[in-house]
């Protein structure tokens, strides 16, 4: 019989630097964190790269890990954190607009029925580089803008900023889909 392992054994087991377990934890989690990491990245090849550099942070770092939190939690930071470093190592970010000269438009409504999580994912990959990290830190991630602010170098105005320009991007990339769009085509 197949002995079971669990994610604490693997921990413990990476901790002392064994690469049965740090294999076995990476089979264990790593479709997981591929979504996060795809949900910042422009592009596959950009979350596979995330993903990759997010391992190796995760394998060096693991043995300061004293679980006093969620081991989930600890890894979501480190990944998120890798690919907020990835966006700004490529110098992507947007430049932020005064949460002044936002304008508040009319809300719509669509059907969300017909929205699939893949089509969701896309539409969100196709957020300009800056939307795309305030959105996953905020919606996604649960961050305060005052988090986001320090993670980004931003000021909390800005990070407002651009969580409301991404929020208008994807409604009316929704409503363009609702009139009979393309559910492939997301970018622009």
């Amino acid at each position: 019989m197949k002995q079971v392992y669990t994610i604490d054994d693997l921990v413990d087991g990476c901790q002392r630097g064994e690469r049965k377990a740090q294999e076995s934890l990476y089979r264990a989690v790593a479709s997981k964190m591929f979504h996060i990491c795809l949900r910042y990245a422009g592009s596959e090849a950009e979350a596979e790269d995330i993903l990759q550099n997010g391992f190796i942070k995760v394998f060096q770092c693991i043995p300061g890990f004293r679980g006093e939190g969620s081991f989930e939690g600890w890894l979501r930071r480190i990944f998120v954190n890798t690919a907020i470093e990835t966006v700004r190592k490529n110098k992507r970010l947007q430049q932020v607009i005064s949460v002044d000269q936002i304008f508040e438009e009319e809300q719509q409504t669509f059907d969300m029925d017909a929205l699939e999580v893949r089509d969701l994912l896309r539409l969100i990959q196709g957020l300009p580089d800056g939307y795309r990290m305030v959105f996953n830190m905020y919606a996604i991630e649960g961050y305060s803008h005052k988090e986001i602010a320090e993670a980004l170098n931003i000021s909390e105005g800005a990070s407002k900023s651009q969580l409301s320009r991404a929020r208008a991007w994807l409604k009316s990339k929704l409503v363009m889909l609702e009139r009979g769009g393309n559910y492939g085509s997301y970018a622009g």
